[in-house]
């Protein structure tokens, strides 16, 4: 008891001595009111598990910088800078005793200590959040939910990282989208010319969602007369025309004829060159056919006389002029189109394909096309009867045999079946077997009417082949009535080789060049023309799984508005599942 009297003694003398001035009692106290009010701010940080209440040092020596005078101010001998010996242990309390009265920060400094330690505290939750989530989510996962988005949301996803943008470029996530059920019909338009110059872009229209794109083609910029046709997920760009005055205009006076090929991906944005035709060509008729992996093209012997002379053009002056004693070649340049009679077509086949083991383990079990050019127009205008098969595989180009001459000049062509079928200007059929390499004559009913000059167009559909020509109609026999052309849709039995109407298109033909694709189930179709002074541009599909067979527009008048009028005979469309 008396040991207890003591130190109550000795402590009440000690808060005697203690002198403090009412100027520092005040502001203590308003110091304190505030800090009922925020309980919060009295706990111990969680995040850094370091009290707030004091400013440890993690640095060499410890202590507390900021309270150490004012501990000294009120007299606590507690609040002292720890020695050096305490450096490597814990984050602890440096003034000892947590539960005082009174914080040994300056008026202020704990609420801006506060603040920023937690800013800086959540963004760096907030940095491992996002990287967490792009470590630990796998690849798979990854490539199933990007796999699943339109082309055009795809685009924008490859924007967000590298990472992304290499995922959605590897083979396997292209093959995972050709193989998926997310595909849409794009159509995409070459051809357009602007102030007399071939732009070389690209219009490319989403089907399903009737949205238009603009895609830049430098490499396109001063071609024109060329023809397209979508391979998988590609656009092969075949042959055409560029001039020699004037680059980038549209002039024939002067120009030359390109036997390059281009190939261009829209998923990935890329272009690429393959291999070069045989002969130069412009506006051929292309036909594209998917065939087995083991088969292969093997050139025969190939009859002298089925042979053609290649013909090139340097300057404006022909290989013949130059050398005068080559007089021979040019009496067989003027006669090529004379050798081949319907009757004197080599027995033996030309090229044809046979069946093998693969030895490329890498092309096993992968698709494989070939690409068939007949026709066009060649160095000198003339109109070719020859043509030549690419195989995608080995990245060559082959010629074939000849169509014969009393065929006429090929207008369209088709790959239905595994037969490449072609239509004349004079109304004749014709089917190239791909298998076997060889032309076979297609004698059919009376070939569909059409007007003089509007050629006819070949599309195919799930097997089905089809042919759009125009034709007169009879007013519906009214008296009086003016007879009006319009545009029909035909189908060919193939089992009994006769023609019937099943379609007639809404709009009158005021296009002589119109284009028509076909795709799965549907034809699509672009028509262009200058009326009035402004170029008009429509898009029609038909449905031919329907039994109607009805024609809609998808698409009018959305950009054709700032292309020059020369663009109705230079366009050019492909049709490809994106």
């Amino acid at each position: 008891m008396f040991a207890e009297s003591a130190n109550e003694e000795s402590l009440r003398q000690d808060f005697e001595s203690l002198t403090v001035s009412k100027r520092l009692v005040r502001s203590v106290s308003q110091k304190l009111r505030k800090k009922n009010h925020r309980a919060e701010g009295d706990e111990e940080d969680k995040v850094i598990g370091v009290s707030l209440k004091c400013l440890p040092l993690y640095g060499r020596g410890g202590g507390c910088k900021v309270g150490a005078d004012t501990g000294e101010e009120f007299g606590d001998p507690s609040c002292r800078r720890s020695s050096t010996g305490e450096e490597g242990k814990a984050y602890k309390s440096i003034c000892g005793i947590e539960d005082n009265n009174f914080d040994c920060f300056s008026y202020g400094m704990k609420e801006k200590f506060w603040k920023k330690s937690n800013r800086k505290d959540l963004d760096l939750e907030e940095s491992v959040r996002n990287s967490r989530m792009h470590i630990f989510l796998p690849d798979d996962i990854l490539e199933m939910c990007l796999v699943r988005l339109p082309l055009t949301s795809l685009m924008n996803a490859r924007l967000v990282c590298k990472k992304w943008r290499h995922l959605t470029t590897t083979p396997r996530f292209l093959q995972m989208r050709q193989e998926g059920s997310c595909q849409r019909p794009w159509l995409f338009l070459f051809g357009a010319v602007k102030d007399g110059y071939c732009s070389g872009e690209i219009h490319a229209l989403d089907v399903s969602q009737d949205q238009w794109h603009r895609i830049g083609a430098d490499i396109l910029r001063g071609r024109f007369m060329f023809s397209v046709a979508g391979m998988q997920d590609d656009v092969y760009i075949v042959g055409g025309c560029s001039s020699l005055s004037s680059f980038g205009r549209v002039d024939r006076s002067s120009f030359k004829t390109h036997k390059g090929v281009l190939v261009f991906s829209p998923l990935t944005k890329s272009w690429r060159k393959a291999s070069s035709m045989r002969y130069a060509r412009s506006m051929p008729i292309l036909g594209v056919s998917e065939v087995c992996s083991d088969f292969s093209i093997i050139q025969s012997h190939q009859n002298r006389h089925d042979r053609q002379f290649p013909r090139s053009r340097v300057g404006g002056v022909s290989d013949v002029y130059e050398d005068p004693h080559r007089l021979s070649l040019r009496r067989q340049y003027r006669n090529a189109f004379d050798v081949n009679e319907p009757s004197s077509l080599p027995s033996r086949k030309s090229y044809k394909f046979i069946r093998q083991r693969s030895e490329q383990a890498n092309t096993k079990g992968c698709k494989r096309f070939v690409l068939i050019a007949v026709g066009g127009l060649g160095s000198w205008d003339e109109p070719l009867n020859s043509g030549e098969i690419y195989d995608s595989v080995s990245n060559k180009w082959t010629e074939i045999q000849k169509l014969p001459v009393d065929f006429g000049v090929v207008c369209a062509g088709v790959v239905c079946n595994g037969m490449f079928y072609v239509c004349s200007e004079n109304d004749k059929l014709a089917g190239y077997d791909i298998e076997r390499g060889f032309w076979i004559g297609i004698q059919t009913s009376t070939f569909p009417p059409h007007v003089h000059e509007y050629y006819p167009k070949l599309v195919s559909c799930n097997g089905r082949l089809f042919l759009l020509s125009v034709s007169w109609c009879e007013g519906d026999g009214q008296i009086g009535r003016r007879n009006k052309a319009v545009r029909k849709l035909w189908e060919l039995d193939m089992m009994y080789l006769t023609w019937t109407e099943v379609s007639v298109h809404p709009d009158a033909p005021m296009d002589w060049n119109p284009v028509f694709v076909a795709d799965r189930n549907s034809i699509f179709g672009v028509e262009m023309f200058k009326i009035f002074g402004q170029v008009l541009d429509f898009f029609t599909v038909c449905d031919v799984s329907n039994t109607e067979m009805s024609w809609s527009h998808i698409s009018r008048n959305h950009m054709a508005h700032e292309l020059d009028a020369s663009s109705c005979m230079t366009k050019t469309m492909a049709v490809l599942h994106l």
